[in-house]
């Protein structure tokens, strides 16, 4: 059994995310089980309020530490004592950072939105690539103003420049408070992972195989006119066209047109209404099924305005009578969990009550195992100063190598999956304190 190093076991691992969710619970379980100190949780709220008021994350971890009670519950004695360690700025203190998912969280969606307008100030340093977006946006009391109205679907273009400059601000702040400070995953990385466009050029020059992305001349797509005439040009009858900051399948839509007959079909989580004289768009939790055309244009030329990714539609493998693709997680630089998702249609994603089967229980044949393990590792050693991911690998059922469809930063919320008798975040947990201590045996040698 492999277990941590005593050098390791008390390094100080800082946790930037929302407390209380499955991500969160799961990874401080399997520090416990490790026998690891709690991570010290910096919620997404912390960091947005600090942001809006001008003060730094030294500020706001000292205010955190103050508020450590130290009574033994749940582990706050060692939670203010990692944070006080960290504050001390000892030389030989290496904090260990970890960017968990933003999501769940309206507040935090809310304020996003507002760190995104365009009368907000930000940097925009990690922001991918401005220039394929076509939004005005909203102001930022506008933003903070919004109510939630269950899965509406709000300014993801304006909420992924707030997304991007604040992993901007906890990269330059970090930086300067814990110099020696390393990120599980660089958020420079996440954002372009998590931009779809971004991430499938990156990939492309880098020789992994992505599928053929739709462009007109211009490099931006300005509505379903738009989309219609490259289209035509390029006889890419079948595509997925896909909101360029995404995810579960939020923003997805299987898209066709007739060649000869010019109907339409759409499949689609992407709800439409008209609610007091205004369109609106939601995510449905389930797929829906569009052939008016009315509809699908309107819901196309929402979905240009806010920036999309267009790939031809590349058919999958099939297995028990359902297309599938794999969930394949890489830690380290090794592949690891890994799930097939199968589904009717032709949108894999689990949480669409699709089914769902371990990999070493698909009964694929092993060359092609290999294969869709080797190709999510050539794709993760693209992100150099990211340790971990999820990746979506399509195995076409023409054969072939496998596609790279999705690298997502925050893809290992696996569930009752182990490897080598891990869970995902135990895994991982085990991966970077045992390569820390590495790291730090050889600077010592030196």
């Amino acid at each position: 059994m492999v277990g941590i190093s005593d050098s390791s076991a008390g390094e100080p691992f800082i946790l930037f995310g929302n407390p209380g969710n499955r991500r969160t619970t799961g990874l401080q379980a399997a520090r416990s089980r490790l026998k690891l100190s709690p991570a010290v949780e910096v919620t997404y709220t912390e960091v947005l309020r600090a942001i809006r008021e001008k003060r730094s994350l030294g500020e706001l971890m000292a205010q955190i530490a103050a508020q450590a009670a130290p009574d033994g519950v749940n582990g706050s004695v060692h939670v203010q004592q990692s944070i006080v360690q960290v504050l001390t700025r000892q030389a030989d203190i290496s904090p260990l950072l970890r960017l968990d998912a933003p999501g769940e969280s309206f507040e935090v969606e809310r304020e996003l939105i507002a760190l995104g307008a365009p009368d907000a100030e930000g940097d925009d340093s990690l922001l991918p690539s401005s220039g394929w977006t076509q939004g005005t946006g909203i102001s930022a009391a506008e933003a903070r103003r919004l109510q939630e109205q269950h899965g509406r679907i709000w300014h993801p273009e304006q909420w992924f420049r707030g997304y991007c400059r604040l992993l901007a601000w906890l990269r330059h702040e970090a930086a300067l408070l814990w110099p020696l400070s390393r990120w599980m995953n660089d958020p420079a990385e996440v954002a372009m992972m998590f931009d779809k466009r971004r991430c499938s050029v990156v990939l492309g020059k880098a020789g992994i195989r992505v599928p053929p992305v739709l462009l007109p001349s211009d490099g931006a797509f300005r509505d379903a006119a738009d989309l219609h005439r490259t289209i035509k040009e390029s006889r890419f009858h079948r595509i997925f066209v896909k909101i360029f900051c995404g995810s579960g399948a939020s923003g997805v839509m299987a898209y066709q047109v007739h060649p000869r007959t010019q109907a339409e079909l759409a499949v689609t989580t992407i709800g439409t209404e008209i609610v007091q004289g205004q369109r609106v768009f939601y995510n449905a939790g389930r797929l829906r099924r569009y052939t008016d055309k009315q509809d699908i244009h309107a819901i196309l030329d929402w979905l240009c305005m806010e920036g999309v990714h267009v790939e031809r539609w590349i058919p999958k493998a099939t297995l028990n009578g359902r297309v599938y693709d794999v969930r394949q997680l890489v830690c380290g630089a090794e592949a690891c969990h890994a799930v097939l998702r199968l589904s009717r249609s032709p949108i894999t994603n689990l949480h669409l009550r699709n089914k769902r089967l371990l990999l070493e229980e698909a009964g694929l044949l092993p060359d092609k195992v290999e294969a869709i393990q080797s190709t999510a590792e050539a794709a993760m050693s693209v992100f150099p100063a990211s340790s971990v991911a999820g990746l979506d690998v399509l195995v076409p059922a023409h054969g072939g190598r496998p596609y790279v469809l999705d690298v997502n930063p925050f893809g290992d919320l696996l569930y009752r999956v182990q490897y080598k008798g891990w869970n995902p975040y135990e895994w991982e947990m085990l991966q970077l304190t045992n390569r820390s201590a590495a790291l730090k045996g050889k600077t010592n040698d030196d």
